[in-house]
């Protein structure tokens, strides 16, 4: 698999934001993809983590942080339930990464926060991009770990 680079990017915060999470997307999806079923599903570590549970937690997340935090609605129909097999959890996942790209790009701005959760501080939708660039660029180093003990490939 051939490492690809990331895109260099002159905008604004949200054109900046939504490329470079869509780079780290793209890459973690090249990580899980042509993986078989079983080899997805089992985990070469103690933790239990495997590549399937990877792909619908990335999905969960964004879910989580930007549907239903920021946007107070769920996903498209569909793509609510953990999927059994990786190319329907690459399918969801990329589903979610729509309609999340499409509250974001609807947003007026970054500085609209999310209602307070858990708890929590209100963050503001730039936050959330920066949490979950952050987040997705982390598990796809820990999805190219797995395919490499998995079946020997490698590359980003």
């Amino acid at each position: 698999m051939p490492d690809l680079k990331p895109p260099c990017v002159a905008g604004d915060d949200r054109s900046v934001l939504l490329t470079l999470l869509q780079y780290q997307r793209d890459s973690f999806v090249r990580k899980v993809s042509g993986v078989d079923d079983a080899a997805a599903a089992s985990s070469p570590v103690v933790s239990g983590t495997s590549l399937l549970w990877l792909t619908n937690h990335m999905a969960d997340a964004e879910i989580t942080w930007v549907l239903k935090r920021f946007a107070n609605r769920s996903p498209s129909a569909g793509v609510t339930d953990h999927a059994p097999t990786i190319e329907e959890a690459v399918d969801r996942y990329r589903g979610i990464g729509n309609d999340v790209d499409a509250v974001v790009a609807s947003a007026p701005s970054l500085d609209e926060c999310s209602p307070v959760f858990d708890d929590g501080p209100e963050v503001n939708l730039r936050w959330i991009l920066a949490h979950l660039l952050e987040e997705t660029a982390r598990h796809a180093g820990h999805a190219d770990i797995l395919r490499e003990l998995v079946d020997g490939t490698v590359g980003r």
